[in-house]
């Protein structure tokens, strides 16, 4: 956990005061609407569909069970008892008073929390793998560059007003599980021949209105130029980036109209003027920000058999405990998918119970991923089955870490004033239609591995062009239908439409024909659906979908087979 110094809080609590004093001028009527705007965006505060939003920071995903505690007494006390997690691994109250926002604050940096640049045209909140620092195939420890790039981008004079929202992703493991291709830099850690440890830098991925997979600018970047190769990259938007259109202003739109190789070129010129100067990171600063991390007080411990074991707790640890570095060790996942709870909702009652089972259980600290679930990362494998038991008492044991039911799925029409439909009933909807089956859970441990991302409109807050399913809410003179996609993957792939759109009612039917599609036409057990839909296209999915709409299920099976 990293430990924020006096520099740190000073930054924190001048904020505070500051926007203490602009929400107080704008509640008086001495700043206008369109004033007080920017400066709210830049504090995290949104204005939703029925209430102000807080999104508060969670730095690369990352955080304590005091931390926890704070977000769970706030939102008992401000908002109504519980908190969002979100696909950019931070928090969001939904039900906030404006003129009580600063007290928030106010409270959130007495624990060294904040919501500084979670909205607004300038750097967001740094993200990255959740296994950061336990994962076997770990290159470099992602946390401590996460903070580097953090305290490089935070109150940036010369980023500070950007074209448009700018998104950081690194991954540090050999298996990018940061997303860094749909991301508008994507830095992948790696090591040369040489065995130095540099950067693979990926520029211009992103979703929303026009999702573009990022191009690789550099292969290899060693690790001290990191900081002025990003001023260079961030230079070459601010300078040429389109501010007069808004669906044009993402640093993507800039790379697709300029040319990757042109615009690589424009970014080796101007990093030529920055290249070995003031910002070149060095040793002494690497290890200044490792310092400032707290460590876990490992055991010398021995892994243990649990194939002996008998489910239901057999279930829940194929799906949610994954490996860890030391023996003896585990990652556990608390899955925040539940039939019947919005997806990635904690109630303050659990988040409390949640920082006790941290204390016990995971050093007092936890991670919050990007698919809005919850991570103890450091178990001791002996206490995997009394965390389980004490999960389940808490509804967070879901066994479906990484199958059809964990759904990621933005706020939607039930909350967000962008929206063009709910996101949250639909979840809701296809996880009930699979739990209705006798054999749910085999069913889902049938299908394997398999992302269903819904947002509720096209600016993607539930990344669903890179789910598996994809599912768009769309408006339709003025009513809410879904769009369809399949085949897109995190790692680099948008999934493609399959047709027209379907009203609400018809999507878990949907789901439901796209899977029976992937079982009858797959190789094998091990073949997941993504890979079907790369090997055999979308036709196939689509014929059945669209033919068979009205279809009972057995009756459709029979009409795949034939």
């Amino acid at each position: 956990m990293y430990l924020y110094d006096e520099i740190d809080q000073r930054l924190v609590d001048e904020r505070v005061a500051q926007f203490r004093d602009q929400t107080r001028r704008f509640l008086d009527g001495k700043l206008s609407e369109d004033d007080f705007r920017a400066l709210r965006l830049r504090n995290g505060l949104y204005v939703q569909r029925y209430a102000p939003m807080l999104r508060v920071a969670i730095p690369y995903g990352l955080f304590s069970s005091k931390q926890l505690r704070k977000l769970a007494d706030i939102a008992r006390r401000y908002d109504r008892g519980y908190g969002h997690f979100s696909t950019r691994q931070n928090l969001q109250l939904n039900w906030l008073k404006l003129e009580e926002v600063p007290d928030i604050l106010a409270e959130l940096a007495t624990v060294g929390m904040h919501a500084i640049q979670t909205s607004g045209n300038c750097v967001r909140n740094i993200t990255t793998d959740h296994f950061a620092g336990v994962a076997h195939d770990e290159i470099v420890d992602s946390f401590v560059w996460c903070e580097l790039i953090r305290q490089w981008s935070t109150f940036h004079p010369e980023f500070n007003y950007l074209p448009r929202k700018f998104k950081i992703a690194v991954n540090g493991a050999a298996a990018d599980r940061a997303a860094t291709f749909v991301h508008d830099i994507g830095l992948h850690a790696l090591r040369n021949a040489g065995g130095e440890v540099g950067f693979r830098v990926i520029v211009g991925g992103g979703l929303g209105r026009t999702p573009i997979v990022g191009h690789v600018i550099r292969e290899f970047l060693p690790w001290p130029h990191l900081l002025t190769y990003l001023d260079a990259i961030l230079r070459v938007y601010n300078r040429y980036g389109r501010r007069d259109n808004i669906h044009k202003a993402r640093i993507k739109i800039l790379v697709k109209e300029r040319g990757v190789e042109k615009f690589r070129d424009e970014v080796e010129a101007e990093w030529a003027h920055l290249k070995d100067g003031p910002a070149t990171v060095v040793e002494e600063e690497i290890r200044r920000i490792e310092a400032r991390f707290t460590r876990p007080a490992y055991e010398k411990l021995a892994d243990m058999d649990y194939t002996n074991v008998k489910t239901p707790f057999t279930a829940w640890m194929k799906r949610n405990v994954h490996p860890h570095k030391l023996p003896g060790y585990a990652a556990v996942s608390l899955s925040l998918k539940k039939t019947g709870v919005p997806p990635g909702d904690v109630t303050s009652d659990q988040m409390e119970r949640i920082a006790d089972l941290a204390d016990h259980y995971s050093f007092g600290e936890l991670r919050v991923t990007h698919e809005q679930n919850l991570v103890f990362a450091d178990v001791r494998q002996a206490e995997l089955h009394g965390l389980w038991q004490q999960l389940r008492e808490l509804g967070l044991a879901t066994p479906n870490v990484g199958l059809l039911t964990n759904i990621i799925a933005c706020p939607g029409g039930d909350f967000c004033s962008l929206a063009n439909a709910k996101s949250i009933p639909v979840a809701e909807a296809i996880q009930r239609r699979v739990e209705e089956r006798r054999d749910s859970l085999d069913y889902l441990f049938d299908i394997g591995e398999l992302d269903l991302n819904i947002s509720g409109c096209i600016n993607a807050c539930g990344h669903h062009h890179v789910g598996h399913i994809g599912i768009l809410g769309v408006d339709k003179n003025g009513e809410e239908w879904y769009q369809i996609t399949i085949g897109g993957a995190q790692q680099g792939r948008i999934g493609k439409i399959i047709g027209p759109s379907f009203a609400r009612a018809d999507i878990p039917g949907v789901v439901e024909r796209l899977i029976e599609t992937y079982l009858e036409l797959r190789d094998s057990e091990n073949e997941r659906f993504v890979d079907v839909v790369h090997r055999t296209g979308v036709e196939p999915f689509k014929k059945h979908v669209y033919a068979n709409l009205d279809q009972k299920p057995a009756d459709r099976r029979r009409a795949l087979a034939a």
